[in-house]
């Protein structure tokens, strides 16, 4: 694709794909619950009890909360990518990096898909500990984590080919929207949000 179709093609309307991921963040959410979640002992234990409402409850806030929290990743993602845009002398309007933030974020619904696919076929009899520290193509697949400290789960699990295939989706999309050479968008993007994106794991490590 060169340039000129992808201006054509990135006039999308923002409001609709900002409703259209979601929406299906939130039908994963669901599917996710209905078919993992529920399958689970401990969480038919609760259902057997009649003490299942608290997880409901904790869940519909989860779907509730899904806008917001994509709001405020997409605002931090554009917000760092926008500053290193302009430390480099580029001017990318706020707005269309916003828009290339949440066309990137369709890469993460296939790890939430396989994960969804890996209890229902694969791993039929989870723990809830086992359920929570699964992503798929992470650094947690290198070692048993039961035997690795809490404090290193989520870090583990954030770096991801995924989360690398996001890194170079951003790099690509401030490449054309630039209009200037690969090498310097991917510059923008390592000393921008790549370089934030680590800090962030360091820093949760350290307060873990």
């Amino acid at each position: 694709m060169n340039r000129n179709k992808f201006q054509e093609w990135f006039s999308f309307s923002a409001t609709g794909l900002f409703i259209l991921v979601c929406f299906i963040y939130i039908m994963l959410l669901y599917l996710k619950r209905i078919f993992v979640i529920d399958e689970i002992a401990a969480f038919e234990v609760l259902n057997e009890r009649g003490e299942i409402w608290i997880f409901d409850i904790f869940y519909s806030i989860q779907y509730l909360s899904v806008p917001i929290f994509l709001a405020w990743k997409w605002s931090w993602t554009t917000t760092a990518l926008w500053i290193g845009c302009f430390m480099f002398g580029y001017r990318i309007l706020f707005s269309d990096l916003w828009k290339l933030t949440m066309l990137a974020e369709v890469l993460f619904f296939v790890p939430e898909v396989l994960k969804i696919f890996w209890f229902l076929f694969i791993s039929t009899d989870p723990s809830y500990s086992q359920y929570q520290a699964f992503y798929p193509l992470s650094l947690m697949h290198l070692a048993d984590y039961t035997e690795v400290s809490a404090r290193w789960h989520y870090p583990l699990k954030a770096l991801n080919i995924f989360e690398v295939t996001y890194w170079s989706a951003l790099v690509f999309g401030i490449y054309f929207l630039s209009k200037k050479k690969l090498k310097a968008a991917s510059y923008i993007v390592l000393s921008s949000y790549i370089f934030l994106f680590l800090c962030w794991l360091v820093f949760y490590m350290i307060i873990y």
